[in-house]
């Protein structure tokens, strides 16, 4: 029996899935875990580890990243061993500017806008129920002013998955949370005059201070609700099944992210 993480009550989500990262990683490089072998199931791994649901799976993309594990739609997640996974990754010192988001954000148009659109033709009323749960989550977090960036990744790999094309969910596994914006920056280009040059790197932490300096939960919440409305908009035109609808609300959400950083960008240092 291994020892379960460090008390969850006092841990951000992020937190308690590098630390799950860590053991199942350290399990399969001793040899506990070996090439072809199944992972326990999610329910498992919460009981075990006293974590939640979305922090296991959250754990479990970061080992498909690593290339560590796959997993096989309806059958479950398997040990690859070190070294067979994907060689493509976006790692986080590809994070460093705002140029490098943007850059990424440009790359999640082109693959999201069209997992949006086959989602809506493809998904059943088990994807849709596990997007709501994700979405659910981010909204539950924005209220309570807790971190939403895994919930908020979850929302997305969940429409990849609907796709019903496993490879818009490698792919999406693959690049991790890291690659929604706020997991390395400040939504400051709406909120509050931000300094972030191009090509400058961000300061420790990755955010953008505000030059007012003061405190901008207020406005980081209604910031974070026009996000959840965007969510929102994509998952009524996937549980509709209108294809182009889901489409373009995917597309408006991602651009207007894009947006909020090049005018983050373009404000004068």
């Amino acid at each position: 029996m291994h020892a379960p993480l460090l008390p969850s009550a006092r841990r951000r989500p992020r937190t308690l899935a590098l630390e799950l990262v860590d053991s199942l990683g350290d399990r399969i490089r001793a040899g506990e875990l070996q090439p072809g072998d199944k992972l326990p199931t999610e329910a498992a791994i919460m009981g075990e580890f006293d974590v939640s649901r979305t922090v296991v799976r959250e754990a479990i993309s970061k080992l498909q990243a690593a290339g560590l594990v796959e997993t096989r739609h309806g059958i479950g997640t398997f040990v690859l061993g070190p070294g067979d996974g994907p060689s493509f990754k976006i790692s986080p010192e590809q994070f460093s500017t705002l140029q490098d988001v943007i850059a990424v954000l440009e790359l999640r148009i082109g693959l999201e806008t069209e997992a949006a659109g086959l989602a809506a033709q493809r998904r059943s009323e088990a994807n849709l129920l596990e997007m709501r749960s994700a979405l659910d989550a981010v909204i539950a977090a924005v209220e309570a002013g807790q971190d939403s960036v895994v919930a908020d990744f979850q929302f997305h790999l969940e429409i990849a998955r609907a796709t019903q094309n496993s490879h818009f969910a490698e792919l999406m596994s693959t690049l991790g949370s890291q690659i929604i914006p706020r997991a390395r920056l400040e939504p400051t280009a709406d909120i509050g005059p931000a300094r972030a040059p191009a090509g400058a790197p961000l300061p420790p932490g990755g955010t953008v201070q505000s030059a007012k300096g003061a405190d901008l939960s207020a406005e980081r919440l209604a910031y974070m609700r026009r996000v959840n409305a965007e969510h929102e908009s994509i998952f009524d035109a996937i549980a509709s099944q209108d294809a182009e609808s889901a489409r373009a609300a995917m597309r408006t959400h991602l651009s207007n992210s894009r947006e909020r950083r090049r005018r983050a960008q373009a404000q004068p240092a």
